[in-house]
């Protein structure tokens, strides 16, 4: 098993990236790999709403000069992923969520690439804005039929500069904590899937309410 983090922050030794690292670190304990991976750094220009991910049905974004169809595949294969953020005006970093609108938006109208995969969302912020952002960050997740675990708390780790989150102590007790849990139920899924088969995907129902 595997699962991945995406660091939407462009600090790659931020809050965000130490945040995600507490919960990566529980995943290896318990034996399962990970990966990291940086977005905020990157160029990621948001979805142009061409359509031509549905029309050519080739699990890839019509837009090639970024590493976001790369990310869609590590998605796809990977049992796990960890989306973590920094808070920019009570909201996700625009970078992630330019990303984050891309490879949703191809998984959906791909048959739903990351349907039924383990997902979890954390926010990084000096000192408010913390839910909202988690909240946004859950909203691919519920939307694609993942399956998100908990921690004792809100997802959110406060701090300002570099590693300060690590000071905020009940910060990282949560992240241990959701760590833990997402692992659990990834081995409870992986064991599962042996004696009880998943519910069928059914095509999608799409309504407005222009008559």
């Amino acid at each position: 098993m595997k699962v991945i983090g995406f660091n939407g922050s462009p600090r790659k030794r931020g809050n965000t990236a130490s945040s995600l690292h507490i919960v990566l670190a529980e995943f290896e304990k318990a034996g399962i790999a990970t990966e990291m991976v940086h977005v905020g750094k990157e160029k990621i220009r948001g979805c142009i709403a061409c359509m031509g991910c549905r029309k050519n049905q080739d699990e890839a974004c019509t837009i090639t000069d970024d590493p976001v169809n790369d990310w869609i595949q590590l998605i796809k294969e990977a049992d796990g992923v960890l989306f973590g953020s920094p808070v920019y005006f009570s909201g996700v970093a625009g970078t992630m969520k330019s990303f984050l609108d891309r490879a949703f938006f191809v998984s959906s109208v791909n048959g739903g690439l990351f349907r039924h995969k383990v997902g979890a969302a954390v926010a990084a912020v000096r000192r408010s804005g913390g839910l909202p952002t988690v909240d946004t960050l859950n909203h691919y997740i519920n939307y694609s039929e993942m399956i998100m675990p908990s921690a004792n708390y809100w997802n959110v780790a406060h701090g300002l500069a570099p590693g300060e989150m690590e000071k905020d102590y009940e910060g990282t007790q949560i992240m241990e904590v959701l760590g833990k849990n997402m692992a659990w139920i990834m081995k409870i899924i992986e064991h599962g899937k042996k004696e009880i088969p998943a519910p069928a995907k059914v095509d999608k129902i799409a309504t407005n309410f222009i008559r």
